[in-house]
């Protein structure tokens, strides 16, 4: 639903929410006095440091310093975004979310749209998990049998089968009164431009609905059982379904593990629904397209590990290579990424039925680390006894590494890389340090480059200097620090920079407190929760302000002021460049233009 949740709402709920009773769900608590205690979920540790409190409805880990509310504690154990874990704490209180911003009629029409959109794609894989019974699902039922699946794992994934008739759908949902356009914007029908004839697009296929992470029905997979071509078929991209960020099986294998922490990307959704049949019930498939940066966004917020599954021929090996690049950037410390490769010939859906599911288990945990596959990728077709060879592998494994977030690992990597080159680390160290500025307290928004001149590096960490903030900067920490100060700023947004990261930024985190009435800044930043820009705001949230609480007010209204009087400022460099730009192709100025010159010069040092 769109609309933000008002902050009343958020303490009205959690002062209703029990978090001894929403921890203890999913950790062992014994009561220590007013206090109950049990192992820390979020790091390892032997005895218990964890401690939730009735009293303050708060949990604190005196060994890694996890702390929050119940909220929080779903939003990390669970790897909920905000609004999900909010809607899950109201579910369990049969509490209806309410949202603010709701009544615009644009809002109101996308949710009516997407609403139209799901509950259309579901009563489609009703009607074809139907005609699965019905005699002319005989052969998808033949061919579901010979494939060994049982009627078990078939209702799990809620596969079905579309009839061979060109309109079975079409006729079925028009006689409910859905109009042949929305078939079609949501790909259930095709439209022939030659005839204008519309008819179903999936025709004498087992078919897979793909779920979103709710549990909802928003695109198909099609297996053909007949001759037709593709062998494979999806739904395009629709409203609610975009293939670079959905992956087959995601819900089912959350639905089967409550606390994941392995996933393995396998190719379809045949190879998901066969490795589920065997007990493996972690695996999930891209919908025809490469492993991408959004769908790993998405696995590592629930899972600390990922294994790429490829053939293992030449095509399997250069896939590997593109998914190498994908991950790197993803590397954070603690996280993982392992590469399997099947013999020649096999896909997982083949090699779980011929060896069983414990020796397929077996390749899962035996899978190269990255590392491993990084260093005999690079190494792969060269001779390094020889120099120029080396020089090439090492060039390759470098360019790689200055792909990785900084910490531990890539520390690692350059130490092996040292080890196996003889050249001494350091010298590798000043090849992938980073160009921009060295060692900054605070990174910048996740943008290539801001208006201040500062270059931004998602990358950074905290180092020993301390950067200056942007004009900007300072207005998002002031309201970071002190949410009430939204109701300060102007209501016109013509104040802010254009073209600036930080401003657009702004202006969201402007919105978010108008909407919402948030007082905390945790809730603010529950919001961005898992993204560049939050890790950036929670940096600033850290940075101690030096401002007096009595003096923040109008710092805020003398920046606001600097931005009005400035907010010009573009047009009139440009006079500036022009009128310089004269005078060195040697065009005398006339005395208006020097004197012109000459304001211009002095109000933009001013």
């Amino acid at each position: 639903m769109s609309g933000q949740i008002p902050q009343r709402f958020i303490d009205d709920l959690l002062a209703r929410v029990d978090v001894v009773e929403v921890v203890g769900e999913r950790v062992k608590l014994k009561k220590a006095g007013r206090n109950h205690s049990g192992l820390c979920p979020f790091h390892q540790e032997k005895s218990p440091s964890f401690t939730v409190s009735a009293d303050k409805q708060f949990y604190h880990c005196f060994g890694c310093g996890a702390h929050g509310n119940a909220l929080r504690f779903l939003m990390e154990y669970d790897k909920l975004r905000f609004p999900e874990a909010v809607e899950q704490l109201a579910g369990r209180l049969g509490m209806e979310v309410p949202r603010e911003g709701a009544d615009d009629p644009r809002a109101q029409a996308r949710e009516r749209k997407r609403k139209e959109g799901v509950n259309l794609l579901e009563l489609s894989a009703s009607f074809y998990r139907e005609r699965l019974k019905m005699p002319e699902g005989e052969a998808a039922r033949r061919y579901l049998a010979d494939r060994g699946l049982s009627p078990e794992v078939q209702q799990t994934f809620g596969i079905g089968c579309a009839p061979v008739g060109w309109e079975a759908l079409k006729r079925h949902l028009s006689e409910r009164g859905i109009a042949e356009a929305v078939q079609i914007e949501y790909g259930l029908l095709v439209h022939h431009e030659d005839s204008g004839r519309t008819y179903d697009r999936f025709r004498d296929r087992v078919m897979f609905p793909i779920r979103d992470i709710r549990g909802r029905t928003i695109a198909f997979g099609g297996r053909v059982l007949g001759d037709a071509k593709p062998k494979y078929l999806n739904s395009p991209e629709t409203p609610v379904f975009h293939k670079g960020r959905e992956l087959y099986g995601l819900f089912e294998a959350r639905q089967a593990e409550a606390r994941l922490e392995r996933v393995v990307i396998v190719e379809g959704y045949m190879d998901v629904v066969a490795l589920a049949q065997f007990g493996i019930r972690n695996a999930v498939a891209t919908l025809g397209t490469s492993t991408s940066e959004d769908h790993l966004s998405r696995l590592f917020r629930m899972v600390g590990e990922v294994v790429f599954c490829f053939d293992g021929d030449r095509a399997g090996r250069q896939a590997a290579a593109r998914a190498l690049q994908t991950v790197l950037p993803q590397m954070i410390d603690g996280r993982q990424a392992r590469f399997m490769f099947l013999p020649e010939g096999e896909d997982p859906d083949t090699l779980v039925r011929r060896e069983g599911a414990e020796a397929f288990a077996d390749r899962i945990t035996c899978a190269s680390p990255l590392s491993e596959f990084l260093f005999d990728h690079a190494a792969e077709g060269r001779d390094l006894a020889t120099i120029e060879a080396r020089e090439r592998f090492a060039s390759q494994v470098l360019s790689a590494i200055g792909k990785l977030p900084e910490g531990v690992l890539k520390s690692l990597l350059l130490g092996e890389l040292s080890r196996r080159t003889g050249v001494d680390q350091s010298r590798f160290e000043a090849l992938v340090r980073p160009r921009e500025v060295p060692e900054v307290e605070s990174s910048t928004p996740p943008e290539a480059e801001r208006g201040d001149g500062v270059v931004s590096n998602p990358q950074q960490r905290p180092g020993k200097g301390r950067q200056a903030l942007s004009l900007m900067a300072r207005v998002l920490q002031l309201l970071v620090h002190d949410p009430r100060l939204v109701e300060r700023l102007p209501e016109e947004t013509d104040w802010y920079p254009r073209e600036d990261p930080e401003a657009r930024l702004c202006r969201e985190v402007e919105r978010l407190l108008r909407a919402g009435g948030y007082r905390s800044a945790q809730v603010l930043l529950a919001h961005f929760h898992g993204t560049p820009e939050g890790e950036w705001l929670a940096g600033l949230a850290r940075r101690e302000l030096l401002i007096p609480q009595g003096s923040r007010a109008a710092e805020l209204d003398g920046l606001v002021e600097h931005f009005r009087r400035h907010r010009l400022r573009p047009s009139r460099q440009e006079e500036v460049d022009s009128l310089l730009s004269k005078q060195q192709r040697g065009e005398r100025l006339s005395q208006e233009d020097r004197q012109r010159l000459m304001v211009l010069l002095a109000d933009l040092k001013g």
